[in-house]
């Protein structure tokens, strides 16, 4: 099959930059070797760390070493690179059985996808976890489609979580972010229970009706084969409603104190989905964000919620779904219920999230 780089906003083939450089000297001051083989070294790493994964270079496909059960639906997930520890660092007990890395900031290809589900196919059918942009949607809806020329039964369920903009520069509708973890977490946790595709697949569409989330940037990040900031920002300057590849939010303005940040980012998740009872939240860094500025922040949102009438009954706080070295956070919020409290708190073995076992 033909590889494509679904980049951005259209599907079409992608030839990587050199590293810039002066002489033998890197011109981006960034743990790299080479801006064109960041992805492939990273795999290399992320297999030499986890041995439970296995790590086909060849495919740039990041599987469970144990390959697929019988009887049990297989996840996949993927998407540019950039984002870590989204979607690898998620493989694993309770979590997905797959991930395809793309380059970084750039989609997948088709037939990326079609190797991860058919490895993982164990006979009970496939769940794509697609985040809501173009490229993604695209390669996945392709892949799909060859898949079930093999005679892999697919399904899909489509993240569209961010509220801050509708119909930008790589989506048409909302992007897909920080619920990305919660569907690939539940699901993932329904999915090891042997419950069917059809299951699995509705308990993920609900995880995403049910979830809002918002960005905040206080810095751009720096894409390595570009070697400069993804966009300019001033120093007293914040970026509201920011997308997870640098994309425009809904305003720039005079940055805040963490309690005003964080006021703005849940007026906009309220205003879209208002909130009571138990939720689940994270409190999610952008890369660059001290822990201790994101606990800061995360008090800001316990406290808000409960004046809202919400109580935090579950949470992470910490780099979950990044944007390089950008700086800034997000916030997504999620309505529980009993079946997805339970499945959260399902037992879970993954390199990024581990809990139960």
């Amino acid at each position: 099959m033909t590889r494509w780089r679904g980049g951005g906003g259209s599907d079409r083939p992608i030839t990587l930059a050199p590293a810039p450089r002066r002489g033998d000297v890197l011109n981006v001051k960034k743990l790299i070797n080479d801006a064109g083989t960041v992805v492939p070294d990273a795999l290399r790493g992320l297999a030499a760390a986890h041995p439970q994964l296995r790590v086909d270079l060849e495919n740039r496909i990041v599987l469970r070493a144990s390959g697929p059960r019988p009887g049990k639906v297989g996840l996949v997930s993927g998407g540019g690179s950039g984002h870590e520890p989204l979607h690898g660092g998620f493989v694993g007990y309770g979590m997905l059985d797959a991930a395809c890395p793309g380059e970084v900031f750039t989609s997948p290809v088709p037939d990326q996808v079609v190797q991860a589900s058919t490895a993982v196919d164990g006979g009970a059918g496939v769940l794509h976890v697609v985040k809501n942009y173009t490229g993604d949607v695209l390669n996945f809806r392709m892949a799909a489609e060859l898949c079930a020329e093999e005679g892999v039964e697919v399904a899909s369920v489509l993240v569209d979580d961010d509220v801050a903009v509708r119909d930008s520069l790589h989506t048409a509708g909302r992007r897909g972010t920080g619920a990305t973890l919660f569907v690939e977490k539940v699901a993932g946790a329904l999915a090891e229970t042997g419950a069917p595709l059809a299951e699995v697949t509705r308990v993920a569409r609900e995880v995403v009706g049910r979830s809002r989330s918002f960005g905040v940037a206080l810095s751009a990040c720096t894409v390595p084969a570009a070697g400069g900031p993804s966009f300019d920002l001033g120093e007293t300057e914040a970026e509201f409603g920011v997308g997870i590849h640098g994309e425009p939010g809904r305003s720039r303005e005079a940055v805040r104190d963490a309690r005003g940040l964080v006021s703005v980012a849940l007026d906009a998740i309220c205003a879209d989905m208002p909130v009571s009872g138990d939720v689940l939240v994270l409190l999610n860094g952008m890369g660059a964000t001290p822990l201790i500025e994101l606990h800061i922040a995360f008090a800001e949102v316990v406290g808000q919620l409960a004046g809202r009438g919400a109580r935090v009954a579950r949470s992470l706080v910490g780099n979950y779904v990044t944007s390089l070295d950008m700086q800034g956070f997000s916030v997504t919020v999620c309505r529980l219920t009993e079946e997805l409290t339970r499945l959260w708190d399902a037992p879970v073995e993954t390199p990024a999230l581990r809990w139960g076992r």
